[in-house]
């Protein structure tokens, strides 16, 4: 007869309960986010969502999950014309579910990052062209940039802002306008992390324009040890696109970009390791991959039943 696992023996099982957990966000079918083991490729769903879930962070010692939700999978194409998207968030075990913001406030919220230690969350809104904060509860809804007017410049792909990282100590916030498909027009931004006196949204006289002519970038990550910006890009492989790529951060922007990895199937969502300097990747064709920052070699650890989005990295120290 099998037996079967008392509670404690299935949280110390759990793959979010070893060495490190990767959470990976299938969007499309049977939305969900799924805990896997970096180590053993082992996973387990934490939690079925509705909508289409694209960018996620995960706050260890505060026992949650953030994530955003583009909203209703469009039946064709890639566009999330409604402004139906949300921020949510649950428990590490996917209990007390939570919608922090909806009701039309923001319309396509794509990749995020979180300020744990000032309990902020920030996200890129592509369709909505913008780059928002709030809370971790919800409150406090702030843009911090608007690259065009929603509805009448949605069209616009080259306002579309896609990607985003955070530098606390230094004060920035990083972000990518993807531009169109394999079109070669990316470009990769930075900002303060708050307004300028006497600025807008609209108008922000802090904005720099870091690197362009990029494939199609998509998320970003910093290595804070390094100083150095990594970053995904689904473009055409001819141009350099289906990578992973780095750059030094600098105080006059970046320099020395390169190509971490090639022969990525269209990368979304990225995470860093720096204790083990490897990073995760997932893309399009459903798999999760782990890439070695040194070497660029890498290997597939699993595979969603549909498209993967975003992903996070949670060591067991945090």
């Amino acid at each position: 007869m099998k037996s079967v696992e008392s509670p404690a023996q299935q949280r110390e099982h759990h793959p979010a309960n070893r060495r490190g957990c990767v959470y990976v966000l299938q969007a499309h079918p049977a939305p969900a986010i799924i805990a896997i083991d970096p180590d053993s490729g082992e996973a387990r769903t934490i939690f079925s969502v509705h909508g289409t879930p694209d960018g996620v962070q995960v706050d260890g010692p505060g026992n949650a999950i953030y994530w955003t939700n583009m909203g209703t999978f469009p039946p064709s194409g890639e566009v999330f014309s409604d402004p139906d998207g949300a921020i949510e968030c649950c428990d590490l075990d996917g209990h007390n579910h939570e919608v922090l913001i909806d009701g039309g406030a923001i319309v396509t919220p794509k990749q995020m990052q979180l300020d744990a230690s000032n309990g902020l969350i920030y996200w890129c809104d592509r369709e909505g062209m913008a780059i928002f904060r709030c809370r971790t509860d919800g409150s406090a809804l702030t843009p911090l940039l608007r690259t065009g007017r929603w509805p009448e410049d949605s069209d616009d792909v080259l306002r579309h802002c896609v990607g985003i990282a955070l530098d606390v100590p230094n004060g920035y916030l990083y972000w990518t306008q993807k531009g169109p498909p394999d079109g070669g027009l990316g470009r990769i931004f930075r900002m303060g992390l708050d307004m300028p006196a006497g600025a807008t949204p609209q108008n922000r006289n802090d904005v720099q324009l870091l690197l362009d002519n990029l494939p199609e970038p998509i998320d970003l990550e910093i290595d804070h040890e390094r100083q150095q910006l990594y970053w995904t890009d689904r473009g055409k492989d001819a141009d350099g696109g289906n990578t992973l790529n780095r750059a030094d951060i600098t105080a006059t922007g970046l320099e020395n970009p390169k190509v971490v990895a090639k022969d990525l199937k269209e990368g979304i969502g990225l995470a860093l390791d720096l204790k083990q300097r490897r990073a995760f990747v997932a893309d399009l064709s459903g798999a999760v991959r782990v890439v070695s920052m040194d070497g660029g070699t890498f290997t597939t650890i699993y595979r969603c039943a549909g498209l993967a989005t975003g992903l996070a990295f949670r060591s067991t120290s945090s």
